[in-house]
């Protein structure tokens, strides 16, 4: 196995909490809500029944070159409460040095809170392999061929 790579965090709010893992073998780092945006706001956001979120980290990012961060959603959130990301995995790219938010949405039939701290999603540090991509005329044949969505079963 390779050597682990290094991320480089700079904390944007001084109460962010940093990414860090849960439990000693865990894949993903915890992704901690950083709320509010603002003084005058509340140290809570409310998500409707069907409405999505980005909800603010505190903090910025840099992954090295190889290497990119997959926002996962968290198991408990999306089995207990529905909530879960959109776009999961959602891609931190190694060039991208923005504060992080992560995408929430309400799947369940109830309003979920979530407070300042709260763990909402998982980050999970995974190597890139970049192709070479090459043009041609048409596509080796399998027994597959173009069936689609649905078409091994189910």
């Amino acid at each position: 196995m390779s050597e682990n790579p290094t991320i480089q965090i700079a904390r944007l709010d001084p109460r962010a909490v940093l990414p860090k893992p849960h439990s000693a073998l865990a894949a993903g780092l915890d992704l901690s809500a950083c709320l509010p945006r603002d003084p005058i706001a509340t140290n809570e956001v409310t998500i409707q029944p069907g409405e999505i979120v980005k909800i603010p980290l505190g903090f910025a990012v840099a992954i090295p070159p190889g290497y990119e961060g997959q926002v996962r959603p968290r198991s408990g959130l999306a089995t207990k409460f529905g909530v879960t990301v959109p776009n999961a995995p959602g891609t931190v790219d190694a060039d991208y040095r923005g504060e992080m938010f992560v995408a929430l949405i309400n799947l369940g039939s109830k309003p979920h809170t979530i407070e300042h701290g709260h763990r909402i999603a998982q980050l999970v540090i995974a190597p890139v392999v970049s192709p070479t991509i090459i043009e041609v005329d048409r596509l080796d044949e399998t027994d597959r061929g173009a069936a689609g969505f649905g078409s091994t079963g189910l």
